[in-house]
């Protein structure tokens, strides 16, 4: 079978390569008439500019790693084109000199917006072959006097709306356009009330209303606002009873809060009387306890139905169930009990006094990016507490529907309480939960429930544990085989991999098992740009952390080893004195209620593009909020990125699919500061030796030296995690890897 693969990938690859040489010898082949020789040469100008648009001029797009996608891009960018143009000097239903002309500047059309929606990554290029069919067709199409809408509904957004736009002579320009609009709704419902104006008097324009009022009652809300727009009309005028109760909502105090329980006030289960006792009028008589426990109520029985298939309206989406249950638990009693990490604990942890074993379980869970070590071990604590005198906690799970259960396991091996957990319920309800956490990760959307597996057995000590979802996943790669289930071969299969690697005795070269760079160490030269510097982008902000440590970070380089530039009032510059060139750039963190340091980064990132210098390294010094911020600064393809806490499994995954090998250095939990700069100053001054990078004594010298800080600090650095033992962000890049391949 492997033989037969590699043979068919090999065939398809020669006969790419076969076409895409036969590019130039076929260039051509028919001479156009003076008279529309310049606009083939525009064509031929716009194929150029697109083969340089990957840095080298060679008749070839390298845009991938992998090589049958470049070639295929290739041959439809060269190949395909060349042979549009001569269909259209040859077309013998094209007779009018202006009509051949008018084709030709269509093509040229095509090949323009193409290269700039690229450039904008509004289009995939691996989309190139199809946008070309697309075209061919839509162009026989208007020929022959019939419409393009069939055409248009049969591809995806992306090149629908660079073909729809170009025939717009079509017959079918019209239905067309409308059913271009409706796929960017379906890719973007967050935008389709800014947007929808011009479609007002389309059939379709109340059911979008609708459909955004179930998905994302905060954005009707908003535009309700203003009756008198467009869109406001389309929502007062909408007899939809859920778009009727947010338009009459949104003339309320406080009016937000009513969204979460949006399903059950259309329904007539609650009643806006009976909520405002606890959300009160604007300031007055909001119950934040009461309010939050409402939240979780009203969770467990939404989680109840979604089981059943039944998804109740605003249970996702800004300010809906889950989003307003994760900011109040963040809000009332997380942030509360981290901020009050000095003071004696009944103190500290007074703000969870009312709270259930089930609130607290909540309050967990949607504190997973925020909460604090000791506040999470604190409250682990009280919530069995408050279970009785023996507590049972599959009985816990029962009562949450096993709502979020995958994502409880994994806090809880991370923060070496699974053990403690488990042996509270029967070892066969133990067996069967740990069968629950690992099984069925092929059937979600994305790959969250695979990373949270990989991030537990990281952090899981208990070796027959270990080895019993070491079994699991086994089971599970069998299961899938059978089943001839492709995504899970692949899932289970590198996560078998990865764990078997974490086991020192299996020698397996992790990185060679699963096709994806070293993990373990990082030559200097592979940091360099072609100019041989290691650049180097660190970003702050201006809150009071930022404004804290930004003095010392500064500070910690050496006069002796270090030149700083402090010239520039957005940032600073600091360069080794000697090989290897290591320049870094730290924004400066500016007043954060102005907006200035934002401003600082953005001004910084055009002098780095400016003067051609592309961070290899990023470090991101602030809280998981800011990442997201960071991430959109990112110039990508960074090879190593500090973090400290990264937030979970949404950043994780954007973060590698910016920088596809990073190397990421993460915690478990919250950064800390005073850690942070160890962790830099330690790899600065291992880049200046101009070695190799090795992970493993980095992280042992590190360790070497918190095991002689205080209690504090040493705990706080024991849940730093090293590249190689990023299990989660290795399956990322792995399942990557394998999936673009295949």
């Amino acid at each position: 079978m492997q033989y037969n693969y590699m043979m068919k990938n090999t065939f398809l690859i020669l006969l790419l390569l076969i076409c895409w040489v036969n590019t130039f010898a076929t260039f051509d082949t028919i001479k156009p008439p003076i008279q529309r020789q310049r606009f083939h040469d525009k064509i031929n100008e716009e194929q150029k500019l697109l083969d340089k648009a990957d840095g080298k001029v060679d008749g070839k797009m390298n845009i991938s790693s992998n090589e049958e996608i470049n070639l295929a891009v290739s041959d439809a960018i060269f190949r395909k084109i060349d042979i549009l143009q001569d269909s259209i000097e040859v077309n013998d239903k094209i007779k009018a000199n202006n009509e051949k002309v008018r084709y030709l500047t269509y093509a040229e059309s095509l090949i323009k917006t193409f290269r700039a929606n690229w450039r904008a990554n509004k289009i995939k290029p691996v989309y190139a072959s199809l946008l070309i069919d697309n075209f061919e067709k839509i162009m026989s199409a208007t020929i022959e006097g019939q419409s393009m809408a069939s055409y248009i509904d049969g591809v995806p957004y992306e090149v629908g709306n660079i073909t729809a736009e170009i025939f717009v002579s079509n017959k079918g320009y019209a239905q067309s356009k409308n059913i271009v609009y409706l796929k960017y709704c379906a890719l973007n419902p967050d935008k389709i009330l800014q947007t929808i104006a011009p479609y007002a008097k389309e059939s379709f324009a109340d059911s979008l209303v609708t459909a955004t009022c179930k998905n994302d009652p905060a954005q009707v809300y908003k535009y309700a606002q203003d009756a008198s727009s467009v869109a406001g009309k389309l929502i007062h005028n909408n007899t939809s009873a859920v778009v009727k109760t947010v338009a009459s909502l949104s003339t309320m105090p406080s009016s937000l809060l009513y969204f979460p329980f949006l399903d059950d006030i259309v329904s007539g289960k609650k009643q806006t009387d009976s909520l405002v006792k606890i959300i009160g009028n604007g300031d007055k008589g909001y119950d934040s306890v009461a309010y939050y426990k409402l939240l979780v109520q009203t969770e467990i029985e939404y989680s109840k139905r979604m089981i059943k298939g039944d998804t109740a309206i605003a249970f996702f989406g800004p300010n809906g169930l889950r989003d307003m249950l994760q900011r109040k638990a963040l809000k009332h009693f997380i942030n509360t009990i981290n901020e009050l990490h000095e003071k004696p604990e009944n103190v500290r942890m007074k703000a969870i006094d009312s709270l259930t074993p089930v609130d607290i379980y909540y309050m967990i869970v949607m504190g997973e990016s925020e909460i604090y070590t000791s506040s999470y071990k604190h409250s682990f604590n009280r919530m069995l507490q408050r279970m009785g005198k023996k507590p049972a906690a599959d009985s816990l799970l029962l009562s949450v529907n096993f709502d979020y259960f995958k994502k409880f396991i994994k806090m809880a091996a991370n923060f070496n309480k699974l053990d403690t957990f488990l042996n509270l319920m029967p070892a066969a309800s133990s067996e069967t939960l740990m069968k629950a956490f690992v099984g069925k990760l092929e059937a979600t959307k994305n790959l969250e429930d695979a990373v949270d597996v990989a991030d537990s057995y990281s952090s899981i000590s208990n070796k027959k544990l270990q080895a019993n979802i070491l079994s699991y996943v086994n089971n599970n790669e069998q299961r899938c085989i059978g089943n001839n289930n492709n995504r899970g071969k692949i899932i289970y299969s590198l996560l078998k991999t990865i764990f078997l690697s974490a086991d020192s005795s299996n020698k397996i070269d992790l990185s060679a098992a699963i096709g994806i760079p070293p993990i373990y160490s990082i030559e200097n030269k592979a940091l360099m740009d072609d100019s041989g510097r290691i650049v180097q982008q660190v970003f702050f902000y201006g809150d009071d952390d930022g404004k804290k440590f930004f003095p010392s970070y500064v500070n910690s380089f050496s006069a002796k080893e270090w030149k700083m530039n402090n010239s520039n009032k957005e940032w600073v510059e600091i360069k080794s004195i000697k090989d290897p060139k290591v320049w870094i750039y730290v924004n400066r963190p500016l007043n954060n209620d102005k907006n200035l340091d934002d401003s600082a980064q953005i001004h910084l990132n055009s002098y780095l593009k400016k003067n051609n210098l592309k961070p290899s390294i990023v470090t991101h010094r602030g809280h998981s909020y800011w990442l997201d911020r960071t991430m959109a600064r990112m110039a990508g393809d960074a090879k190593i990125v500090v973090l400290g806490s990264c937030g979970g499994y949404k950043n994780l995954s954007h973060l590698i699919e910016i920088n596809p090998d990073a190397h990421i250095i993460s915690t478990k939990q919250i950064g800390t500061g005073n850690i942070n700069q160890i962790v830099t100053n330690t790899l600065n001054q291992t880049l200046l030796t101009g070695k190799q990078l090795v992970w493993k004594n980095m992280w042992a010298n590190l360790s070497a030296y918190f095991l002689k800080q205080p209690k504090e600090l040493k705990e706080t650095w024991e849940d730093y995690i090293p590249p190689y033992k990023n299990l989660g962000a290795i399956f990322i890049k792995a399942y990557n890897k394998k999936t673009e391949t295949e």
